[in-house]
């Protein structure tokens, strides 16, 4: 069978510099109960704080229960159909083991598993490097309000 490729184009150089800095910042995020919280004004500001024109910011979300996500920011039916597909693929109703701290907190666990805690984004010319359509969310997947915390290095030069 015959591999197939598209065109690739040679990739290029954006910045090149052996001297290296970094920042690190921590936001609060208060979240009104289960879905997507975007954060991405916030990630740009630390960025912008930090003075770093090129290299990468990480971001990680210290909770089981919540994420993060990059997702198309334009369309607010976006994060709510993707609410809903978690919802099937991780149902409150199934009958999981751990449920001490109620049937939202399993599901919530599987969910943070699959979406991820951490996100690194490159920073080109002092700014996040999102496309056009993309933006950054904290994902709540627990049913109450919560006080979640993302902890942002941003490292370059």
């Amino acid at each position: 069978m015959a591999e197939r490729r598209g065109e690739i184009g040679a990739p290029r150089a954006l910045h090149a510099d052996a001297a290296t800095r970094q920042a690190l910042f921590s936001m609060r995020v208060e979240t009104p109960g289960p879905g997507f919280v975007e954060v991405t004004r916030e990630a740009r500001a630390c960025v912008r704080e930090s003075g770093i024109a090129h290299g990468l910011a990480t971001l990680f979300c210290r909770h089981t229960s919540a994420s993060l996500a990059i997702q198309e920011n334009a369309d607010p039916d976006v994060g709510r159909d993707l609410v809903d597909a978690l919802d099937r693929i991780a149902p409150r109703d199934a009958p999981y083991r751990h449920g001490a701290e109620g049937p939202d907190d399993m599901p919530a666990h599987v969910r943070a598993m699959l979406t991820g805690a951490s996100l690194a984004i490159p920073v080109v010319d002092g700014k996040l490097a999102l496309g056009t359509w993309q933006g950054v969310y904290l994902v709540e997947h627990r049913d109450r309000p919560h006080r979640r915390e993302i902890v942002i290095v941003v490292q370059g030069a």
